[in-house]
């Protein structure tokens, strides 16, 4: 164990290391935001595919396979068709708006009323997102390290908060690719070999786990649909995700890298839910669900292989926690904040340092209340698709649209979406079809009622203008010039 928790040291310095060198690179707001939209393909493909791959994605589909079977790797199979999607049909439209929030294409249709009504939506559900993966860190290190829940949460998510808010998205791009390859290798080729090596190989598997296992549908189609309602939609028109798409350099470098991020989550998929069949086999008799993963590292792997594999386990959650923090502050920075003075942005790189600060202290809080890490998944992506979903597809593609009708349409999709959380529970797949109906049916009776506004396509729409403040002078005025984007 003292092996292991060394491995998982080093990861975690070398985590800060990096979070440093970041912050040498972010020398401006966009550098800060967006990396200066200057990601190469194979940053692009690494820092696209960290970014979805999170602590739902590893300890959950573990989970699932474990009681599901194979059929359990459907919720990255919809992540990883959402990114595909995204990425060859929206990435040309949307790295022609030069902009760094999704509510700034509400803004661009309809009015700032309606861009900061949605931001409150949008930073409720990076909250969530971000607190998701800081769960499945402390839970993870809970459980193999035998530390309190809250010392975990506290270690874990602060390190993510920290290098996040020091280096900002070039911080995570260098972050996410290291991680990008350490879970790479943890677990599709540590974890997974010897976990089937330890069950007898695949015969083996096959003949001690019943034919169920290996349906495809076995999770039941219900569940399946709801995992693209939720997960595959929800890539659509995340903040996390198009933040991403920002960094890219080119339209075809989004296109062709985003592709390969997608195929490679629909792998990974298959893969944690193979593990977690394996856990089924060795460990059947498990008190929580939720801890297969842990418990499975724990009881196969020898001391220092085992904290490779955790660092890999830490590594997918803590991508998507950071990049859930920043996309929680660009919008605070971006959406929010400008709206208390009068439309004047910030320019200033160590505001957004300190929001995205603010941001992880307060995922960090949120996962000491919540602890079930599907169940807050589910929760925030209940709240990015019944809210946001209907009113960005009418800001594209229905010219009678309103601004009064996409503000109803946020407000009761969410609050739809919250009362049937709180009526038939976190898992439940009721809440998010109640919420579309609902936002749906307000989007388009409102807008039929209202007075026709000047129709006008988000992507031909001149850009709000803003006053921004004067950046702050330079202390060297002979300091080296940035150095060029990564590939």
């Amino acid at each position: 164990m003292i092996l292991d928790i060394g491995v998982v040291l080093i990861y975690l310095a070398g985590m800060l290391l990096l979070g440093w060198y970041g912050m040498r690179r972010a020398k401006t707001q966009e550098d800060f935001l967006v990396a200066g939209r200057n990601l190469g393909p194979s940053l692009y493909m690494g820092t696209m595919a960290a970014t979805v791959l999170g602590g739902a994605s590893t300890v959950g589909t573990v989970r699932l396979g474990y009681v599901y079977g194979i059929s359990g790797f459907w919720l990255c199979a919809a992540l990883g068709l959402g990114i595909m999607v995204l990425n060859l049909v929206l990435a040309k439209p949307l790295l022609k708006l030069r902009i760094y929030t999704v509510t700034q294409v509400l803004e661009r249709r309809f009015t700032a009323n309606t861009k900061h009504v949605s931001a409150l939506v949008m930073m409720a559900y990076a909250l969530m997102l971000a607190a998701t993966s800081v769960i499945a860190i402390g839970t993870v290190m809970q459980v193999l390290f035998g530390l309190p829940f809250w010392v975990s949460v506290v270690v874990g998510g602060g390190v993510v908060a920290l290098y996040s808010a020091v280096g900002g998205m070039w911080s995570l791009t260098l972050t996410d690719i290291v991680q990008f390859v350490i879970k790479t290798v943890g677990l599709m080729f540590i974890l997974l070999p010897i976990c089937l090596m330890r069950v007898g190989g695949w015969d083996e598997l096959v003949a001690r786990l019943p034919a169920a296992s290996f349906d495809m549908a076995a999770i039941g189609w219900s569940t399946i649909i709801t995992y693209f309602v939720i997960y595959f939609l929800g890539i659509l028109i995340g903040q996390e995700i198009w933040q991403r798409v920002f960094t890219a350099r080119t339209t075809r470098v989004a296109q062709v890298a985003g592709t390969v991020a997608g195929l490679y989550c629909i792998v990974y998929g298959l893969v944690g839910a193979l593990i977690g069949m394996t856990a089924k086999v060795l460990l059947p008799d498990l008190d929580n669900v939720n801890n297969a993963f842990a418990a499975i590292v724990q009881a196969s792997l020898p001391d220092g292989i085992r904290g490779l594999v955790i660092a890999a386990a830490l590594a997918a959650m803590m991508s998507t926690a950071s990049a859930a923090m920043l996309a929680t502050s660009t919008v605070l920075t971006e959406d929010l904040l400008p709206a208390l003075r009068g439309g004047r942005a910030f320019t200033d790189v160590r505001l957004n340092r300190l929001i995205t600060l603010l941001a992880g202290v307060s995922a960090l809080g949120i996962a000491l209340v919540v602890d079930d890490v599907l169940s807050a998944l589910t929760c925030a992506y209940n709240l990015l698709v019944g809210g946001m979903l209907v009113p960005l597809l009418g800001a594209i593609y229905w010219r009678r649209a309103t601004t009064a009708g996409a503000i109803a349409s946020m407000l009761l999709g969410c609050f739809t979406a919250i009362g049937f959380m709180l009526k038939d529970g976190l898992a439940a797949n009721t809440p998010v079809y109640a919420a579309l109906a609902a936002s749906a049916i307000s989007f388009i009776a409102i807008s039929l009622l209202g007075r026709a506004e000047a129709a006008r396509a988000y992507r031909d729409a001149p850009a709000p203008q803003r006053h921004r403040e004067a950046p702050a002078p330079q202390r060297h005025r002979d300091a080296p010039a940035r150095p060029a984007g990564a590939e």
